[in-house]
């Protein structure tokens, strides 16, 4: 039998609380928001999910309730929030996000190591929780989903077909970022969840469509919830509040109207240009007699001030109180300023039913339609746009009436059809109510979705169906207490040819026999590509970690691949100007910049005449910004120029908060000058007795151990000092 799954749920962007949704607070918190959270909530109901963990990013905003700093918020005894801070704590909007989702990755692969809470699956929601998703899939061998919810290369055209600059676009969307990520995700994940069949289609415009997997798997709605208009809570509690927050819907609905008995035609939307509400205005403004038989009531967002608002929201509400003006709908039409959308919406809809009134969603097109189930769950017919997701929902459920959102004739029809007569209010009303429960609860989107996602676990033994490159990576190596972490530089430490590699051959055998409990990486000045050829020629045991190119790169080994640490480059790129630097080292006629295999963005490598090395020279030439550089000359011909924050030691400290392993428990061995960096701090050291002469001036102290054998055999004769091996 297979175990109970630990699924982690990513969604970066978005507000999220067990307290209650801000659903409409702007564009970023709409019906995705919504979408995730319940179907969290779901999840950690089903009997095969051992626990939930939804990750989301950290923000502590005075403008925004305080419960969004909170770094771990239980919402159920297998749910939980686990909020990961990147780029500061104030609120932002997606689109400024993509520039720190490696320093994301980063913390939540910490977070997960020190918590002990490795899933078995990952789910990603839109482009940037893909990227994320991709990253530490690929590094912990952890299969993932991905649900799109909206796709860069629409919105991109969209805008483009407006009139946009691209440039400026790109500016604000990311969008180059973002497609990219887009078919990272159709190219790694297992499969791709959409809501519909032809949300299926709208994939084929990337260039990986052919390399996915896809499963439409209809949202649920939360049925406990969404009521028929007729039910009624049993427990007396949960009645008062019910009646309450009715009663305030209703009033808040009737101090527009004149007459606020008449049946009510509904729409509930964000104030989107794209959710067409201004023609149902038209239609209602420009007809006497459905004006004459129902109010109009408009639920656009929540506002308080429309003028504070962003502009594209600004313009939308704007417009649909000019059109009220236009057709003189005073008494006959609501837009209330706000509501409650957790508490208060399914009330709204069940209000609307006792009305006898019609949802209305003319949106150009509806992706899913989830208002669409959430109304006919409460027994309120709708009429509904035809392009999208609510044609293959209408069918099925048979409550209601599918229209061109932009022919206004056949709208009112549909509208009239249904106010004027009760037999076919009746039959939409009742068809909704049923047919949902049946076809779109939570329950049921659950149910499907744990069993694609335990078929293929079963299917590749844990590893993922399409990860098999990922299959030989050791993951447990990562995932174990590390109690002691070994770091080595290569040449001259763990090797040295010119004196036949003493110790080599023992350490090596230390190292294949090591228990879990100790970590082995290698450090090096050298470029990945050599490191692997040593590694291949003296058949070193494969490490745990690679720190190459002077502590500018980390990689994580697994048989086949090595991975490189994004975020720890992303770490280094702050207030680094290669460009520049080289320029200015141009001047320098005793240094001669190294081949381009040498290179890397990190790193700038020169050979240099012993004899010249002048210090004073090159901090002049480098000018003001000489102390945002590291300047590592190293074996008396190699010189190196790499940000201050990259070194071999930070490189360590990085790692070390990241798989969380206690500094003090690191021994780093090294025999010359850009290994120093290596022994600060409570790292303890051993150098080697065939040191360079950078470092022929240490002795031994607590922290550092003075070896008297060279290379491999020194290393042997420090781990014996620190009582490592005996």
């Amino acid at each position: 039998m297979m175990k109970k799954l630990r699924i982690s749920l990513i969604n970066i962007h978005g507000l999220l609380k067990g307290s209650g949704l801000e659903i409409g607070r702007d564009a970023d918190n709409g019906g995705q928001t919504k979408y995730i959270y319940e179907l969290a909530e779901f999840l950690s109901q089903h009997e095969d999910v051992e626990h939930v963990h939804l990750f989301t990013r950290l923000i502590d905003d005075r403008s925004l309730s305080p419960e969004y700093a909170v770094p771990i918020e239980v919402v159920n005894e297998k749910l939980d929030i686990r909020r990961i801070p990147f780029l500061g704590k104030k609120y932002r909007p997606k689109e400024q996000l993509w520039e720190g989702l490696d320093t994301f990755v980063s913390g939540v692969m910490q977070h997960i190591k020190a918590h002990n809470i490795y899933p078995d699956w990952i789910h990603s929601h839109y482009g940037d929780a893909g990227y994320a998703a991709a990253e530490l899939s690929s590094v912990l061998n952890i299969p993932f989903a991905h649900t799109g919810h909206s796709l860069g290369f629409y919105k991109k055209k969209k805008l483009l077909e407006s009139g946009q600059n691209e440039e400026e676009l790109e500016k604000k969307f990311k969008f180059k970022a973002r497609i990219a990520a887009e078919e990272k995700t159709l190219e790694l994940s297992e499969f791709i969840v959409t809501s519909t069949e032809q949300e299926i289609e709208t994939y084929k415009a990337y260039k990986n469509f052919e390399l996915a997997k896809y499963h439409a798997i209809s949202p649920g709605i939360d049925t406990r919830k969404f009521v028929p208009y007729y039910y009624h809570e049993s427990d007396g509690d949960k009645n008062m509040e019910e009646t309450q927050r009715k009663y305030w819907v209703s009033e808040t609905i009737a101090k527009f109207l004149t007459n606020p008995h008449k049946p009510f035609i509904l729409a509930l939307s964000r104030p989107d240009r794209h959710k067409n509400l201004n023609t149902l205005i038209e239609v209602y403004g420009k007809d006497k007699e459905l004006q004459s038989i129902a109010n109009l009531v408009i639920f656009a967002g929540i506002r308080k001030d429309i003028q504070k608002m962003p502009e594209s929201e600004k313009n939308v509400l704007t417009d649909l109180l000019l059109l009220m003006d236009k057709y003189d709908l005073y008494g006959k039409m609501a837009i209330p300023k706000k509501h409650d959308v957790e508490n208060e919406v399914s009330i709204i809809y069940r209000h609307a039913a006792e009305k006898r009134g019609v949802f209305v969603n003319l949106a150009l097109h509806e992706n899913f339609g989830l208002t669409v189930i959430e109304s006919a769950s409460s027994g309120l017919p709708v009429v509904v746009t035809k392009n999208g997701g609510p044609a293959e929902i209408i069918p099925v459920c048979q409550n209601g009436e599918l229209v061109d959102p932009q022919d206004e004739n056949q709208i009112k029809k549909a509208l009239l059809n249904i106010l004027t007569d009760e037999n076919q209010w009746k039959y939409y009303s009742n068809n909704g109510a049923i047919n949902i429960q049946k076809h779109y609860s939570w329950v049921s989107h659950v149910d499907q979705y744990v069993e694609l996602v335990k078929e293929n676990l079963s299917v590749s033994s844990g590893a993922g169906i399409k990860k098999q490159h990922y299959a030989n990576i050791n993951i447990d190596r990562l995932k174990r207490k590390v109690e002691n972490l070994l770091v080595s530089d290569i040449d001259g430490t763990l090797i040295e040819p010119k004196l036949n590699n003493p110790g080599l051959i023992e350490l090596k055998k230390h190292l294949i026999n090591r228990t879990d409990k100790m970590a082995f990486a290698m450090a090096s000045g050298r470029n990945l590509a050599l490191v692997r050829k040593i590694i291949d020629e003296e058949k070193f045991p494969l490490p745990d970690f690679i720190i190459c190119s002077v502590g500018t790169e980390i990689y994580y080994t697994n048989g086949k691949e090595y991975i490189l640490d994004k975020g720890w480059a992303k770490f280094l790129a702050g207030r680094w100007k290669r460009d520049e630097i080289v320029q200015k080292l141009s001047a320098v006629k005793w240094i001669k910049i190294q081949e381009d295999e040498a290179q890397n963005p990190y790193k700038i490598s020169y050979y240099y005449e012993k004899e010249k090395y002048d210090h004073d020279e090159l901090v002049r030439v480098l000018g003001d910004g000489w102390y945002k550089i590291n300047i590592i000359p190293s074996h008396g011909q190699f010189l190196d120029f790499i940000p201050k924050r990259a070194s071999k030691g930070n490189a360590i400290k990085f790692l070390c908060r990241k798989w969380a392993i206690p500094l003090g428990n690191v021994i780093a061995a090294g025999d010359s000058g850009n290994d120093i960096d290596m022994f600060r701090g409570p790292i303890k050291g051993i150098i080697v007795g065939n040191r360079s002469a950078e470092l022929a001036d240490y002795e031994t102290t607590k922290t550092i151990y003075v070896a008297k054998t060279a290379a491999s055999l020194g290393i042997l004769e420090g781990l014996k000092h620190y009582k490592i091996i005996k």
